[in-house]
């Protein structure tokens, strides 16, 4: 069992990688093998509807997306992490999760999404339904935890004192185990759902 972890900040080893270090730690420990990609310094420009992905698969910009999109086909779980600016997601990771859900043709039912987000003080919940939309559309299980997962502090310092937001972020690791190991075994025991050919509701009249 693999997580896909996602780490959306700007800084490779700030409040947001606390936070998702935390949550690694607790799925390492339950068994699940995870693998980190750092996109937030990275140069990730947004999709433009070219539709290059409807026939090839893969999106027609060769870089960090198409890369984690090979790398989540053997994983049973994503987690993301992000840092708040403006009460959302930062630009770099909207650009990237975008382009990563539309172009990526990797089945997404039934693993596991989770999301943390990092703050201050404010937005962290507005940021975290952001994320959480990406997952509802994909037919992707929701991990929650004992509170919003978020951690609060303007520096990696601050953030270690946030008491209840790293043990959000150790519940939610087992939160997240749980639900990859649940679905597992109803894999094995009950097989998946089967669902409805997709159907587009237009209205064109």
């Amino acid at each position: 069992m693999k997580v896909l972890i996602i780490n959306g900040s700007p800084h490779k080893d700030g409040c947001t990688a606390l936070a998702l270090k935390e949550v690694e730690k607790v799925l390492n420990n339950e068994g699940i093998e995870t693998t980190t990609i750092h996109i937030g310094n990275l140069d990730v420009r947004g999709c433009v509807a070219c539709n290059y992905c409807q026939e090839h698969h893969e999106c027609v910009f060769k870089d960090i997306v198409n890369e984690a999109s090979n790398t989540f086909k053997e994983c049973d779980g994503l987690l993301i992490g992000s840092p708040v600016y403006y009460s959302g997601i930062n630009g770099t990771l909207s650009a990237f999760l975008d382009r990563f859900f539309n172009s990526s043709y990797v089945k997404k039912s039934m693993k596991v999404g989770a999301a943390v987000i990092s703050s201050r003080r404010a937005g962290s919940t507005s940021a975290l339904d952001e994320i959480y939309k990406y997952f509802g559309i994909s037919n992707m299980p929701i991990a929650t935890s004992t509170y919003w997962n978020e951690i609060h502090g303007s520096k990696k310092e601050d953030a270690l004192k946030d008491k209840e937001g790293l043990e959000t972020m150790r519940n939610l690791g087992l939160n997240m185990a749980f639900l990859i190991k649940s679905i597992n075994l109803g894999k094995t025991s009950l097989g998946l759902p089967d669902y409805e050919p997709k159907t587009y509701t237009n209205f064109l009249g």
